[in-house]
């Protein structure tokens, strides 16, 4: 039986949590923000929320707001988690906390090769705007292209 307490919940991401943050990173991703990343991003006064059920992280995110803009640093789902709505969750957040910052837009960049990622963000509105050619490390001292994406907060729909 689901009580309310396991009831999936978004708060911000707190230090006592960083151990569950990373074990996700981890999982979700060939090549994971290290502890330090987390531990300078909390420093830093970056946005964060996590999605809890009880003691469990279903998933979080990583914000930061640089004027008119939020850039959605790291965003993440637990693998046993995926393809539950965690992400449309998380990014609604995000969406709705920008618009409270009186943001005009929410950026983020993701691997070429995350087709899964890139379609979630498609279908929540960003749009392809740009490229970073051999961007992100890969095996072997390979590059990914990043794809640069954005989505206006204000304005006609996408």
């Amino acid at each position: 039986m689901n009580t309310s307490a396991d009831a999936p919940q978004l708060i911000p991401l707190v230090p006592d949590w960083l151990d569950r943050v990373v074990a996700v990173e981890t999982a979700a991703y060939p090549h994971p923000w290290t502890p330090g990343n987390f531990r300078d991003a909390l420093a830093s006064g970056y946005h964060t929320q996590m999605l809890v059920a009880g003691e469990q992280l279903l998933g979080y995110y990583v914000a930061m707001q640089v004027l008119d803009e939020v850039h959605l640093l790291n965003i993440a789902v637990a693998p046993a988690c995926q393809g539950q709505g965690c992400a449309r969750l998380l990014l609604d957040r995000l969406n709705l906390w920008a618009r409270l910052q009186s943001a005009q837009w929410l950026w983020l960049e993701v691997r070429e090769s995350n087709t899964r990622a890139r379609a979630i963000y498609e279908r929540h509105g960003y749009r392809q705007v740009g490229e970073r050619k051999r961007y992100y490390p890969v095996d072997h001292g390979e590059r990914e292209t990043a794809i640069i994406m954005s989505m206006p907060l204000y304005g006609p729909e996408p």
